[in-house]
């Protein structure tokens, strides 16, 4: 989208839910969709003489996604309240962290346009979750909210990029990769209807080549790329709209109404000082030893830029397969699985894109449930690589193997499938259709080569697909010339 002599300048927040099996300061569950208010204690309900502990895997995971993030990894952080009232914050603060985050300054790579670009973050820090309102009508009591404190004190990392991100676009480039980050550490599912993945992002606009930030607005709660995208586009429309008629821009809280495709002003921008932050009374600062970050550091996975640079140096595949293969860890490392069976990377990438990922998305099936397992996708390509079957024919009995599991070679020779190899039985196939269509032999004999798929086609009817198609394509062009 073009802005004219404007620019964007946005600043994303996300915040992610960890996949611990207790909440950050309490022993409770934070499985998700419970019955309301069944996951909670004194602790995580704010009741006088609760005291908070940490989890001591919630910074475990901090860490993992600090290394991961090129962060500096801070020996000493300290938690602290951010006091705000809100019906679902039983504290009436919620403990994060602030002046002293647990990792700082740190980078992300993405693609965009086949270039890299580096999207500085400016600090990874541990925080609490809230409660959730649930707002409820009826004709007898018109509407009401009811509040489900499972989710209080559910552990959160929030992830603060530095303003470097320009267009709606490479905010989404952005989130996605943030997003697989966290699911490569297995540290967060990225489940954005779940809420486990959301973002606010900080926007402003200036005048292209200006160094000064302008005035900013921050888009709360938002949950979906799509509706990312599409808010971000709207704020910087409206901000620039603004500024050429001569207004000024307000520094505010805005929400984005999915249903009309605009934002719209929610309350004024609060600031740090807003927040009253101060130490945590009841915890201790946290200290990281250089022995914990490394034995963190030895179990971290390969990572995602990392994986799709190796896809494409290794197996010398296109950006484009590589995105698709490696948006699911699941499919890359099924990829990979095949790849080995079957060392003909690209063949086996244009298999998994079309054959299989239908297969997957129509029955919503993950890549490591596919009936198909790896093996047999590498043996069902090895039968059309030494020219037992056509490519027609596997296609044809993909989604069979799919669903039945059986092996492709047993599966081929109870239908009859081995392709014909055999020179004298395709040529007197040849013959016999030549004989049948001499009308338009004479027509491709003058110059309608054209014709050469059609006789393809007739002697494939004739021996069911099974003709092998070097052979046929070679021997037909001869008797059609001679």
């Amino acid at each position: 989208m073009v802005y004219g002599d404007y620019e964007g300048v946005m600043g994303l927040e996300v915040h992610a839910h960890l996949l611990t099996n207790s909440k950050i300061f309490c022993g409770c569950s934070t499985k998700f969709g419970a019955e309301p208010n069944s996951h909670t204690c004194p602790t995580c309900m704010g009741l006088p003489g609760a005291l908070p502990v940490l989890n001591k895997k919630v910074v475990d995971f901090a860490i993992k996604l600090g290394l991961a993030l090129h962060c500096t990894i801070n020996k000493k952080s300290i938690f602290a309240r951010k006091n705000y009232y809100y019906p679902d914050l039983p504290k009436g603060y919620q403990i994060s962290q602030y002046e002293e985050p647990l990792c700082t300054d740190g980078y992300l790579d993405i693609y965009e346009n086949g270039e890299k670009r580096r999207i500085r973050i400016k600090r990874v820090h541990m925080e609490e979750d809230a409660g959730k309102l649930v707002h409820e009508s009826t004709i007898e009591t018109s509407s009401y909210s009811l509040v489900d404190y499972n989710r209080s004190s559910v552990p959160l990392l929030e992830i603060v990029s530095e303003p470097d991100i320009r267009t709606p676009e490479e905010a989404v480039l952005y989130l996605k990769m943030l997003r697989d980050v966290l699911i490569y550490l297995e540290i967060c599912d990225g489940n954005m209807e779940e809420g486990s993945f959301r973002c606010d992002a900080n926007v402003s606009v200036r005048k292209k080549g200006a160094s000064e930030l302008g005035t900013r607005t921050e888009l709360k709660n938002l949950n979906s790329f799509r509706f990312i995208e599409k808010s971000l586009a709207y704020e910087i429309e409206r901000q620039t709209e603004v500024i050429k008629n001569g207004g000024e821009i307000i520094q505010e809280t805005r929400l984005f109404n999915v249903d009309e495709g605009i934002t719209y002003s929610m309350r004024g921008k609060e600031e740090a000082h807003d927040y009253r932050y101060f130490p945590e009374p009841d915890l201790l600062p946290l200290t990281v030893d250089e022995q914990w970050i490394e034995d963190v550091k030895k179990a971290l996975p390969e990572l995602p830029m990392e994986k799709m640079e190796r896809f494409m140096d290794e197996y010398n595949l296109p950006k484009y397969d590589v995105e698709i293969l490696l948006s699911d860890k699941e499919l890359a490392m099924y990829c990979e699985e095949v790849i080995k069976l079957f060392p003909e990377p690209k063949t086996v990438s244009n298999w998994i894109m079309t054959e299989l990922l239908r297969e997957l998305k129509d029955g919503n099936v993950s890549p490591k449930d596919s009936p198909l397992s790896p093996t047999h996708l590498a043996e069902l390509l090895s039968l059309i690589k030494d020219g037992t079957i056509s490519i027609k024919i596997g296609k044809e009995i993909f989604p069979e193997l799919y669903k039945s599991g059986i092996p492709p070679k047993r599966l081929v020779a109870e239908k009859g499938l081995v392709q014909i190899s055999d020179e004298s039985a395709i040529i007197s196939t040849i013959d016999s259709v030549i004989a049948r269509f001499p009308k338009e032999v004479g027509e491709f004999k003058a110059g309608k080569e054209k014709l050469l798929g059609f006789f393809v086609g007739q002697v494939m009817k004739e021996t069911k697909g099974k003709a092998n198609p070097k052979l046929l394509n070679e021997h037909l062009v001869k008797r059609l010339k001679s």
